[in-house]
């Protein structure tokens, strides 16, 4: 295939747009914790001084909108006025209406509460079987982001951005080509002073040095000073960052947002289960490379399409693959929210840093491999 590249972006939990996917999932654990079925579609637009919550939710909870909407901006690090957004003084507007009573039947129905393609991916590239530049980008962007919030820098700022490239040879990763680093901070730290704590202390101590070359093309705030961010520089909306959210340009994307849905909405619940399908393919060696896709119709208890792709490094028929699969995985909507136990507060967690690759989540676990391999013997 000789040589190409891919490439991945990571913003930090204080980017505006990775806020409000924060904000809006914080929101939706709120209602799951008081009430499991609570059905809630929540869009989050922050802006200067202003934090603007709609959607639609039904249920038979209580949640203080405002008060996790402050608690989770603060929390993130707006909390001085300097920065032109902060949790104290920022407006929280609200317009919230009860959900649809047709999207109500289709649902009851043991329907999708929406109409969604979703894909699921996995290779050998990571101990987690995600792909290389993602999980490097959200690996430098998080380290910012823990460094500032433990207090090891008490010069930065929320907000913040990774972009970088990664090399690749006949499907093998080779080296990092280009990585940009963007990090908020105080107006009275100097560039110098602040490009090198980034090199040192997180690029060189997260990127892996057999992926640095003589070449490699590192830059760090390459347009300068970055003192005004966040909100108060670029409004922030839910669902806008989800190439990011998912496996950078390595994979489909289905082309739905995660954040502030909850599970019956099959391009979240539906997303999440293509994924641990196609990391059990890899994970017990049919392929090196596979991704899931399947499609979904509002109110329809079954999937409608479903196919794999294993990109040529499969050891078994990818038919067999897929029958297995269909077998071992439940894939009506109803039985991924109970297979998957996705009526639990567990999506905050999710917001930032990717939706996949984090062990801690059901959609990660192996559970199923000795299943799968009992009806794919080689």
């Amino acid at each position: 295939m000789g040589r190409y590249i891919k490439m991945a972006e990571s913003p930090t939990e204080g980017h505006p747009d990775k806020l409000a996917d924060l904000i809006a999932d914080a929101l939706l654990d709120e209602f799951l914790k008081k009430d499991p079925y609570s059905r809630v579609s929540l869009e989050i637009l922050l802006i200067s001084g202003m934090t603007f919550v709609s959607g639609h939710v039904s249920t038979e909870s209580y949640v203080d909108i405002p008060g996790v909407v402050r608690s989770t901006i603060k929390e993130v690090g707006y909390n001085k006025p300097e920065y032109g957004f902060d949790a104290d003084t920022s407006a929280v507007i609200t317009s919230i209406e009860e959900q649809s009573p047709e999207i109500v039947l289709g649902i009851s129905s043991e329907g999708a509460g929406d109409t969604a393609t979703v894909v699921g991916y996995a290779c050998t590239e990571t101990p987690n079987y995600m792909p290389l530049p993602i999980s490097l980008a959200h690996a430098i962007s998080k380290k910012v982001s823990d460094m500032r919030k433990a207090g090891k820098a008490p010069f930065l700022r929320p907000d913040g951005k990774v972009l970088l490239t990664v090399v690749y040879e006949d499907d093998k990763p080779l080296f990092l080509k280009d990585l940009v680093v963007f990090v908020q901070h105080d107006p009275d730290v100097s560039l110098d002073n602040l490009r090198e704590f980034v090199h040192e202390e997180v690029i060189k101590r997260v990127v892996p040095q057999d992926l640095l070359q003589k070449d490699t093309r590192i830059m760090i705030n390459p347009s300068g000073r970055f003192v005004l961010g966040g909100p108060a520089a670029d409004a922030g909306q839910t669902g806008r960052k989800i190439v990011s959210d998912a496996y950078g340009d390595v994979a489909y994307s289905g082309g739905s947002a995660f954040s502030g849905k909850d599970p019956t909405k099959t391009d979240r619940s539906a997303s999440y289960l293509a994924r641990m399908m196609a990391k059990h393919v890899v994970a017990c060696g049919f392929a090196k490379r596979c991704m899931v896709q399947m499609a979904y119709a509002f109110g329809v208890s079954e999937v409608l399409a479903f196919d794999v792709e294993t990109y040529g490094t499969e050891v078994i028929d990818k038919e067999r693959i897929k029958s297995a699969l269909l077998d071992v995985f439940p894939t009506g909507p109803k039985k991924i929210i109970d297979f998957l136990d996705l009526r639990k507060p567990i999506y905050k967690k999710t917001a930032c840093y990717g939706h996949f690759g984090k062990e801690d989540l059901s959609w990660e676990k192996l559970t199923k491999v000795e299943d799968l391999k009992s009806r794919l013997s080689l």
